[in-house]
């Protein structure tokens, strides 16, 4: 015998039977978000509460001073000054020199590339980002600090009136300066920046591009109508993922900057240490509860600075990312 209950009769129990698995997927969304939140959140705490300490203690400027000295648990004086300079200059010129080129790149892959050759093309440039660091740090300090030397010389006899090529407080000939260690970090970073910007571009909407080819655009006038509008925000992402690696390397970074015996004066042949690999130089050291702290102070400024690199990349993008 046919059903006679009505599909408005059933409805309610459709809902009131749904209702269980949706609460619980909820839920546990809710709770998969709250988790990243809650650890941020730890650690940031713990670091502010094992800085103060040391803060509190410190006898010079922590923000002025381009001193380190955590030798004498009562009298330290250590400052950030020199390790945000280096921090700064180190990822922002890599990402100086990665942006143009993995633009380039991911617009060769989507664009221009036939297919057979993108997609070998695109697997080899995201292998490039399963290399180790400490083989990027190798490979800078032993093969490419040498070949740059003359470039390094060039600027620095040419443009040394500008105060990223004046001389810094490192020898050029030694190799290892801010110069050839944001090489270094331009190469690990391009991965990242190629990746992501390949996969905005891709999604690009076909309509738009038919569109400008119907209006007889070139291929470079789709190009810069349409696809680098869409993938803007897409970009802006990826070039804020590489910056985040390129400020938090330690190893590559340790292995080719040489340390300096004197104050950095902005200057990208300067040498000296990131925040990252001055505390990884020092961490054998920390058996003391105030010279521990004041690397973990320099451990927080880090942790700040990558948030602030963050917002101002949401800001800039928008607040959104395509795709």
């Amino acid at each position: 015998m046919p059903s006679t209950q009505t599909p408005a009769a059933s409805a309610p129990a459709l809902r009131g039977h749904s209702k269980t698995p949706e609460l619980v997927f909820r839920s546990l969304a809710t709770a998969a978000g709250a988790t990243i939140v809650v650890a941020i959140v730890a650690i940031a705490v713990f670091l502010l509460v094992r800085a103060v300490p040391s803060i509190n203690a410190n006898e010079a400027n922590f923000f002025t001073s381009a001193d380190f000295k955590t030798g004498d648990a009562h009298h330290l004086q250590f400052g950030i000054r020199d390790m945000f300079m280096v921090t700064v200059l180190s990822a922002v010129f890599a990402l100086v020199l990665a942006v143009p080129v993995g633009v380039g790149i991911a617009l060769f892959l989507t664009q221009y590339a036939p297919k057979p050759l993108a997609r070998p093309f695109a697997i080899l440039v995201d292998l490039l980002a399963a290399v180790p660091s400490i083989v990027f740090g190798l490979w800078g300090f032993q093969v490419l600090a040498g070949h740059i030397k003359p470039l390094q010389h060039f600027l620095n006899d040419n443009l040394g009136w500008l105060f990223l090529f004046k001389n810094g407080n490192v020898l050029i000939d030694g190799g290892g300066t801010i110069f050839t260690a944001g090489v270094v970090l331009a190469i690990m970073i391009l991965p990242i920046i190629t990746s992501v910007s390949r996969e905005v571009f891709q999604l690009t909407p076909r309509s738009q591009i038919e569109a400008a080819q119907a209006l007889g655009a070139t291929k470079w006038e789709v190009v810069r109508m349409t696809v680098l509008p869409y993938g803007r925000s897409g970009v802006i992402a990826g070039s804020m993922l590489g910056l985040g690696r390129a400020l938090g390397e330690t190893i590559a970074v340790l292995i080719v900057l040489h340390t300096a015996t004197k104050p950095g004066n902005w200057s990208l042949f300067d040498g000296g240490f990131t925040f990252a690999s001055k505390i990884a130089a020092a961490a054998s050291e920390f058996t003391q509860p105030l010279p521990t702290g004041a690397y973990i102070a320099a451990g927080f400024v880090l942790f700040v600075l990558t948030f602030v690199v963050n917002a101002l990349a949401r800001l800039a993008a928008g607040g959104k990312v395509n795709g």
